[in-house]
């Protein structure tokens, strides 16, 4: 996993992934302001949580609240938007790493926006839904991460094994490799909550998705080995 991640960064420095980085930064800005002025809008006009003491807590917490809510959300809003733009992403790694590899024909647009509204839908209802265990105090970063990892390493999966597995396949590898995946998951999970980091997190996330979705699915001992080895 390590050795995914660490292919992931490096992609950052591959011409054609840069000129998609600085889209997914600006994809990432845009979405950050969105929701901080969204969250901080809705939170000051409607009564967002039945139970009392929680609603007051955000009142007295104000632009507290706000921040809070940005940063539970930012991560699961941030994949799903530049999930859109995987493609482009996949491309490039596997022209740098994996050239042998057919050319394959991503999803239709509105596909993609389908998948992605369904994640975010069911990201936004489990994380609203994990207030409450604030209360729980340090425990609370260790089911947060754990959840969102869930989550977001079965995304990024999903993403990248739909594009060359039929679904029923891709479902019994992201099976036979759960834990492998969950850890990688919460990486990417803590990764998206690291201010400027998380401005190129999903990039690198995909690209070390990549790599060890091409390992599992060839059977390889290291799911990082490149098969064009000139690819660094």
């Amino acid at each position: 996993m390590l050795n995914a991640l660490s292919k992931g960064v490096s992609q950052l420095r591959d011409k054609a992934t840069q000129q998609i980085l600085w889209l997914c930064i600006g994809v990432a800005l845009v979405v950050f302001i969105g929701l901080w002025s969204g969250i901080g809008y809705i939170l000051a006009h409607t009564t967002l949580f039945q139970w009392g003491w929680l609603e007051t807590a955000v009142d007295i917490l104000g632009g507290l609240a706000t921040g809070i809510l940005t940063w539970f959300l930012f991560p699961g809003v941030v994949s799903a938007v530049v999930g859109l733009f995987l493609d482009q992403i996949a491309d490039c790694v596997e022209a740098r790493h994996y050239p042998s590899l057919a050319k394959v024909q991503g999803p239709a647009f509105s596909d993609s926006l389908l998948a992605s509204v369904k994640f975010l839908g069911v990201f936004v209802a489990l994380n609203l839904a994990m207030l409450p265990l604030l209360l729980l105090g340090p425990l609370f970063p260790l089911i947060f991460y754990a959840v969102n990892g869930y989550l977001l390493s079965r995304e990024y999966f999903e993403l990248v094994a739909h594009r060359r597995l039929p679904v029923e396949e891709a479902r019994r590898l992201r099976r036979a490799n759960r834990w492998p995946l969950l850890g990688l998951g919460i990486v990417v999970a803590f990764l998206l909550t690291v201010p400027l980091v998380n401005l190129v997190t999903p990039i690198v996330a995909t690209a070390a998705m990549i790599h060890l979705f091409e390992g599992w699915r060839r059977g390889v001992s290291n799911p990082t080995m490149s098969v064009n080895p000139a690819a660094g």
